[in-house]
């Protein structure tokens, strides 16, 4: 048993700076899609991202990501994308800027 203890805690400790969140994230009844852009779209390396945000019980806004990054200081639009595919997902969050389950994501070609 202390093996498999130890299993446990070594990948606990190898996925802390991984960017794995190992703890499931509320679902307060949060919805949110992505309007804009569409998947698929060419885009600029500057896009403005539109979202609908229908708040359960403790959303109050969304937080952006891009290929996994998040994207500190976000205020619609994402800025300075390298040509190529990326994926721009958001997420929805309390007033605690806690991740909720509610996310929504599109792939965009940047040209």
């Amino acid at each position: 048993m202390r093996g498999v203890g130890a299993i446990v805690a070594a990948v606990g400790l190898l996925t802390l700076g991984s960017g794995v969140n190992v703890f499931a994230a509320t679902d307060d009844g949060s919805q949110i899609k992505i309007v804009s852009p569409a998947p698929g779209e060419k885009v600029k390396s500057d896009v403005e991202v539109k979202y609908e945000l229908k708040a359960g019980s403790q959303a109050t806004h969304a937080h952006c990501f891009v290929d996994g990054e998040y994207q500190k200081g976000w205020k619609g639009t994402v800025k300075g994308m390298s040509p190529g595919t990326h994926e721009i997902k958001v997420v929805a969050a309390n007033k605690d800027h806690q991740i909720l389950a509610a996310e929504s994501a599109v792939k965009v070609e940047v040209q």
